[in-house]
């Protein structure tokens, strides 16, 4: 039987890699189904409830894995909602495709049902960016997109009217110079070395630096021995921002954690005080954390030269993969005797994890959020694959459970979309089907995407899925009152029983409001059901704030104008912590 346009693009994905395909059918796809229908030996389509999630998912899977995500999208309406998890893995890095329908190719651009052009839609967000013009341009296409995809770690997007998908890919219809055989699937190795000049340069500064701090972000996670060797000859604090949480371990006594609004004291100050920096895979956007300019000399390893220079300018650039550039840097580096730099670090380091058992053992109701993240964090396997999602949940997730090593966590770093972490969590446990996967999610994030609970009970995935449930959009609350000074407004939520809803999914619910049942709720849940999800709905105080490292005096002066004028729950937030440090610097 003669292949389909369809059939070349299927196959063109298979040959690629592409095992997986995450979408919603529609009728501006049906002959792209159809060829995953007749591929499906090879090739695994999961049906999602959202196109949101599908792209969400195709991200989350690119991420645990290093592979090609794929997600798939009928045309109008279908395609817009993939944008949103797209641009998460635009902004993040992710080598992901998009495949979406378009009408008849002869009525594009004519009023007709769901006529929106796609490929105008998508320009912004996708590297590679195309519509099928007939089906001998299908196998072109296919290999460029992959190629751009896999190779610059960039979104691509095919759209396909939907009379061509069906159509026969004869090659007699091919233009003349659309030469049979001429595409090739081979793919190429991007991550070169920089020169040895740069390489010594960089070596004669880092020997020259006195106070060195590493700033290793996700570009450095498959370079945690090289991070490890140059903190040690360096004697440098290893500081990580959210996407580099897996760098190093948490327990490695090099490092100094998070940085930002949700990192570290210890982290915070090693960039504050440092004379050299030497960033790893890092486009950290906070830039008001990093070193002031012209305090410090610095040297930026990325595979990306246009991010080079990009947060803080530089004296070398060196463009390549990060454990291979660390490797080549280190035989040129001298071992400092002067260790002071980093023992006050590792000092503040024990200083801050005596401070957050102290918040993360507070047994006081209602429960602290602190206490679910610590009690989860300390019954993670060895092979966890932990998702988080963006808000107040967050923080959490980056103080309290700790990273070890063999473990991958991820959130939307850039993005800092809210709905990812489920979506993350399906695809972690598609991806890797004997791994212990888990959602560490707000209530808030949860509900935009919950639908995909069902997901995950159809695929009888073993997730473990953790709520936070505050009724509250903490983060913006919060954002309100200590940034603007502003009374909350518009962010409370109506409450749900994310119990109940689990059980109407076919999944297993279970709740914790206490914290001294904390620990033995989770080991109840955590093993409850081996064949599908399991929902923990944990019940915390809503005025829990998410402290930052450093409570600068004006954020203290703004959390006290907002109570001023009229904060509705100000007699329950002047019993917090967050009260007790605007009363000592206000």
């Amino acid at each position: 039987m003669a292949k389909t346009a369809a059939d070349v693009l299927i196959e063109g994905l298979i040959d690629w890699g592409v095992d997986t395909v995450f979408g919603l059918p529609g009728d501006g796809i049906n002959g792209i189904m159809e060829a995953l229908r007749t591929h499906q030996e090879q090739i695994r389509f999961v049906q999602v409830r959202h196109e949101e999630a599908a792209a969400f998912m195709a991200c989350g899977y690119a991420k645990y894995t290093g592979k090609l995500g794929v997600c798939l999208a009928t045309s109008g309406p279908g395609g817009i909602h993939l944008l949103n998890g797209l641009y998460d893995a635009k902004l993040d890095g992710q080598p992901v495709l998009a495949i979406t329908g378009l009408p008849f190719h002869d009525l594009n651009d004519t009023f007709t049902q769901q006529d929106v052009a796609l490929d105008r839609l998508f320009m912004d967000v996708a590297a590679y960016n195309t519509r099928v013009m007939g089906p001998t341009h299908v196998e072109n296409v296919t290999e460029l997109a992959c190629r751009t995809a896999i190779g610059y770690r960039k979104v691509a997007h095919i759209t396909f009217p939907t009379d061509i998908q069906d159509m026969k890919a004869d090659r007699k219809m091919a233009s003349k110079r659309n030469v049979a055989g001429h595409v090739s699937n081979v793919p190429a190795d991007s991550g070169h070395l920089p020169t040895e000049a740069d390489l010594q340069r960089s070596a004669a500064i880092l020997n020259e630096g006195k106070k060195i701090a590493i700033l290793a972000g996700q570009g450095a996670l498959r370079a945690t021995d090289a991070l490890e060797r140059a903190a040690d000859v360096l004697g440098a604090p290893i500081v990580k921002p959210l996407l580099g949480k897996a760098a190093v371990p948490d327990d490695s006594p090099f490092t100094t954690g998070g940085i930002g609004l949700l990192g570290t004291k210890p982290s915070q100050e090693a960039l504050e005080n440092c004379d050299t920096l030497l960033m790893v895979g890092s486009s950290f956007p906070y830039i008001e954390f990093l070193p002031k300019p012209g305090k410090a000399k610095a040297i930026q390893i990325d595979h990306d030269p246009v991010r080079i220079g990009l947060r803080y300018d530089v004296e070398v650039g060196l463009v390549g993969d990060s454990r291979r550039c660390l490797e080549a840097l280190l035989p040129l580096l001298k071992r400092k005797d002067d260790r002071s730099f980093l023992e006050k670090a590792q000092k503040g380091m024990k200083d801050w994890r005596e401070l957050m058992e102290k918040r993360s053992s507070n047994m006081e109701k209602p429960m602290k959020p602190q206490v679910v993240a610590h009690e989860l964090g300390r019954r993670l396997r060895s092979d966890a694959i932990v998702s988080s999602d963006s808000g107040t949940i967050t923080t959490w997730w980056a103080r309290h459970i700790p990273a070890q090593k063999g473990q991958l966590y991820s959130c939307s770093g850039t993005l800092a979309t809210m709905a990812c972490g489920l979506p993350y969590t399906i695809a972690a446990q598609l991806a890797h089907p004997n791994r212990q996967c888990v959602a560490f999610v707000g209530d808030g994030g949860f509900s935009m995407l919950m639908a995909e609970l069902a997901t995950a009970v159809k695929y009888k995935l073993p997730i473990v899925v953790v709520v936070i449930k505050n009724n509250t959009l903490g983060q913006i609350k919060w954002e309100q009152m200590v940034f603007l000074g502003n009374p909350e407004f518009g962010v409370d939520l109506q409450s749900i029983d994310f119990v109940k809803y689990a059980e109407a999914c076919g999944a297993v619910g279970v709740r914790i409001e206490d914290p001294k049942e904390c620990g033995s709720l989770l080991d109840r849940a955590i093993n409850a059901n081996p064949s599908g999800p399991v929902l923990i709905e944990a019940v915390v105080d809503p005025f829990e704030a998410p402290m930052p490292a450093k409570v600068t005096f004006d954020q203290a002066a703004k959390l006290a104008e907002s109570l001023v004028r009229g904060e509705p729950n100000r007699s329950k937030i002047v019993t917090t912590q967050i009260a007790d440090r605007v009363r000592e610097l206000v």
